[in-house]
């Protein structure tokens, strides 16, 4: 038998309640290894360094990228589908996935912190409930709406397109999803690699797939 006393008082209850739900779907049966909760406990230091560092607070209200709201809203949309679905323990792999990305995007917008603290706050309502107070609330965090899923923000306006000569892959280029093939290939075409690659001559064949790949075959 372990304690929860001893767990909490080591790692603190999120990192237990956040553990419990990791070890699996809640119909199955699972082993208990205490090893296994730093994990969790490392996951929430790395969530608090989203919201705060030494000096404090370092979310403000300046605007989200493109990037950093398709990463909240395909959280959203995971963690409600989880919910419904009682599968918590996806749902805890889900905000590791989302904290990476954010951290990698150096994410400091309220407007995307303050629903990512919605979502985490049932599965660890202490820390969440830290950062809420952090942004100037004074009601409970429990009391906030719960963030709701936007579709457009997973529609992809643009493609990074491969471009292939004779098969080989020289060079990537953005454009957007939109584009027909013609004007695919216009643009390809006018690229001052393309030009570099071709040295004045007439390509054969552009190969265009919409979305997909770019092969001239010189």
């Amino acid at each position: 038998v372990v304690s929860p006393d001893a767990i909490c008082a080591q790692y603190g209850a999120d990192s237990l309640r956040l553990y419990e739900m990791f070890l699996g779907p809640l119909e199955q049966s699972k082993p208990w290894n205490t090893a296994g909760i730093t994990g969790t406990h490392g996951f929430l230091k790395k969530l608090w360094k989203l919201y705060f560092n030494e000096n404090g607070p370092v979310f403000k209200s300046e605007a989200p990228s493109p990037e950093q709201l398709k990463t909240l809203h395909k959280t959203i949309k995971k963690v409600t589908e989880d919910i419904e679905s009682f599968s918590f323990n996806t749902s805890v792999s889900t905000f590791m996935i989302c904290v990476n990305e954010l951290a990698s995007q150096q994410c400091v917008s309220q407007e995307i912190l303050a629903p990512l603290a919605i979502l985490v706050s049932p599965y660890a309502p202490h820390i969440a409930e830290e950062f809420w107070e952090a942004m100037g609330h004074e009601e409970s965090i429990s009391t906030a709406p719960f963030p709701i899923f936007n579709p457009a923000y997973l529609v992809e306006s643009e493609k990074e397109y491969p471009v292939s000569f004779n098969g080989k892959m020289r060079f990537k280029m953005t454009l957007p999803m939109d584009m027909s093939k013609q004007e695919i290939e216009a643009a390809v075409l006018a690229h001052e690699k393309t030009m570099q690659q071709l040295d004045g001559r007439t390509p054969k064949k552009v190969i265009v797939v919409p979305g997909k790949i770019i092969n001239i075959v010189g």
